[in-house]
């Protein structure tokens, strides 16, 4: 009989995460590595993929590339084929490419903005979702799609405009329960992850922009502070393991306690 920690291995298990070159992407494509999954990434910059697909390597694992701008539709659709082409199926999917990209009031944002926002943090997961998704039913495997949404699809950011985000992070949760409930019969787990504070590249870039908005939003963690990228590797890999085989539908808090009060 396997023991508890045998649930959580990933051998043989293949990945893709998308925005997976940096920040909390990279952290959870290594995470996955290093409990047994070969892993393929996507972003825009060929050298930060490079950079973590040569990581990826050095724990052993497999590494793919993929160069794709989630905002170009037609083009997270070529990435799909080609990844299912080239790996002939994968078993845990990770949409995690996103961002707020506008710092701007509801009234003066443009619709050129709010549709390049909602195409980068909904339409992409959606077509990810439906393509990965659909080959796991097709293969009649058991799959796990993560989705990595926000605490911001649940309150609204202090100090900082472009809705949009917030908009689309609560359209990823929701998208997330309802795809749960559709494909559970299908042996596929759907889950969401809603992450608080990171310091990662984007919110170092805001830092410099709004630094009282960043310090103001540190000090409300009970925490006592943001939290580290490699923290989302061990809530990751339980989603994407055997050890989660029983949770579909949830969304998954992790920010230091900020959205408790």
């Amino acid at each position: 009989m396997n023991g508890i920690l045998d649930r959580f291995r990933l051998d043989g298990k293949r990945a893709l995460i998308t925005g997976g070159s940096r920040g909390l992407g990279r952290e959870m494509a290594l995470a996955l590595a290093e409990v047994g999954a070969d892993v393929a990434i996507t972003g825009r910059d060929q050298e930060s993929l490079g950079r973590t697909a040569g990581e990826i390597e050095r724990l052993g694992r497999k590494a793919r590339t993929y160069s794709a701008d989630a905002v170009d539709s037609d083009a997270v659709e070529v990435m799909c084929a080609s990844v299912l082409s080239d790996t002939g199926g994968i078993d845990i999917l990770i949409n995690n490419a996103g961002g707020r990209l506008v710092n701007v009031p509801v009234e003066e944002q443009s619709l050129e903005d709010w549709k390049r926002i909602i195409d980068l943090n909904v339409t992409s997961n959606f077509l990810c979702t439906q393509a990965i998704g659909k080959s796991m039913m097709e293969r009649g495997t058991p799959g796990r799609i993560i989705n990595i949404a926000s605490i911001s699809g649940m309150i609204a950011n202090r100090g900082i405009g472009g809705r949009s985000y917030e908009t689309a992070k609560a359209a990823v949760i929701q998208f997330t329960r309802a795809t749960a409930a559709d494909w559970a019969p299908h042996g596929i787990t759907v889950n969401a992850v809603c992450p608080g504070g990171f310091m990662t590249e984007p919110n170092q870039r805001w830092a410099k922009e709004n630094p009282g908005v960043i310090s103001e939003f540190e000090e409300a963690i009970p925490a006592g502070k943001f939290g580290e990228p490699e923290d989302l590797g061990p809530l990751v890999v339980y989603l994407a393991s055997d050890a989660s085989r029983y949770m579909t539908g949830a969304s998954l808090v992790i920010d230091g306690g900020y959205t408790l009060w």
